[in-house]
């Protein structure tokens, strides 16, 4: 189908929430996608963090293809081989004691409130904390969470007892959080914000205060997860100790798939009935999960870490030819964000003229987000490009 005809269609047909680009993918092969007139583009953005392995990675397709042929869907009243490997995999990994499965990142937050709910249930700890900056999702709880108003305009009014507060300040920090205070939601880097990063006075304030109230932290890895920052998760840069994590995006290699981690504070909260999903940690996308975990124990992280690193050292050099555009680097591994001195959507458009795929985020912030498996001939294409639209 001609690409005028699917943007007709889908202007006719879809409710008007996504503002996509007038280009057709005909297919992706590495960390490049080729449009229907076999254009090719570098793809720094990786479907939003998703694919970790890229495009038609081989492991990924034959564990996919072999599920297929056993069963796709038997729903959860069933013990399934790839869902049980995946959460021993996960858990091996991470070092947490219990796993929930759902579809998504916003579906896994909204678990995790619930997890919160009933812990303290009999106890008079209500309020759950979240800061500026933050985006946990587009459901009515993650929204609660969230500390954008560009997402939560008009959606109003929000679950009750949810709190937000500047990200990085002790201050508010200390005079806000009591006695009656649940837990707190937080990214260590936080990706629609900007690539903002937790400071350790910050992580030492919280973790203090948890001795102090005995809340939970529940740490939002939905993005900066998965070995993308060059550890398995983003809050082990920092030495930040959360109660519960989410994960989500990348583990499943492309398909729906995220997951709420536990300690052993939490561990036995649920009871069978307590939550549930029909599809959560689907067969399919749980093999494909063990492919991509897989390939992270081969040295898929390291080579984030490392092409992080790469990346951050040239366009540091950048920076200092063009300090009246650039105004600063940051972030961890293959989660980088580029804060220039203007918005940058139409450097962002330039870069897309120029075959490589990126993103702006909160106005003046290009956020790269990189398959995993790129190499230096990748992120030399992609400075040698971003220098050419400067």
């Amino acid at each position: 189908m001609e690409l005028s005809k699917l943007i007709e269609l889908e202007e006719m047909n879809f409710f008007h929430t996504y503002n996509r680009l007038n280009i057709k993918i005909d297919r992706g092969e590495g960390c490049y996608l080729y449009t229907d007139k076999n254009e090719k583009i570098l793809d720094m953005f990786a479907g939003l963090a998703v694919n970790v392995l890229g495009y038609n990675h081989p492991k990924v397709n034959d564990a996919i293809e072999k599920q297929i042929k056993k069963y796709i869907h038997i729903s959860n009243l069933f013990y399934q081989d790839s869902q049980v490997k995946l959460a021993e995999k996960i858990i091996s990994l991470s070092g947490y004691k219990k796993i929930f499965f759902t579809n998504s990142g916003t579906e896994a937050i909204e678990a995790a409130i619930k997890l919160i709910r009933k812990y303290f249930y009999s106890q008079p700890k209500k309020e759950i904390i979240s800061f500026t900056g933050a985006f946990h999702g587009r459901t009515m709880g993650a929204l609660s969470l969230n500390g954008r108003d560009k997402y939560k305009r008009y959606f109003g009014p929000f679950l009750t007892d949810f709190k937000t507060l500047t990200f990085n300040s002790v201050d508010e920090l200390e005079k806000n959080i009591n006695e009656n205070t649940a837990a707190v939601f937080l990214e260590c880097i936080q990706g629609e914000g900007g690539i903002n990063i937790i400071t350790p006075q910050f992580v030492e304030a919280l973790q203090s205060l948890r001795e102090k109230y005995n809340f939970l932290i529940a740490a939002d890895e939905i993005q900066a997860g998965v070995g993308r920052t060059g550890k398995l998760h983003s809050f082990e840069h920092f030495g930040l100790e959360p109660d519960i994590v989410i994960l989500a995006k990348g583990i499943g290699g492309g398909l729906p798939l995220g997951s709420m981690l536990g300690n052993e504070r939490v561990e036995n909260v649920f009871d069978y009935g307590d939550h549930g999903s029909t599809f959560g940690g689907n067969p399919v996308a749980a093999a494909a999960g063990l492919a991509v975990f897989g390939e992270i124990e081969k040295g898929l992280m390291n080579n984030s870490g490392l092409m992080g690193e790469y990346l951050v050292k040239e366009l540091k050099e950048l920076q200092k030819s063009h300090a009246g555009k650039i105004k600063d680097i940051r972030g961890r591994g293959l989660m980088l964000g580029i804060e220039m001195n203007f918005e940058c959507k139409d450097l962002i458009d330039d870069l897309m003229k120029n075959g490589v795929l990126t993103n702006c985020t909160n106005g003046n912030v290009i956020r790269l987000l990189p398959p995993m498996i790129m190499g230096k001939e990748e992120a030399d294409l992609f400075l040698n490009k971003f220098e050419k639209v400067l």
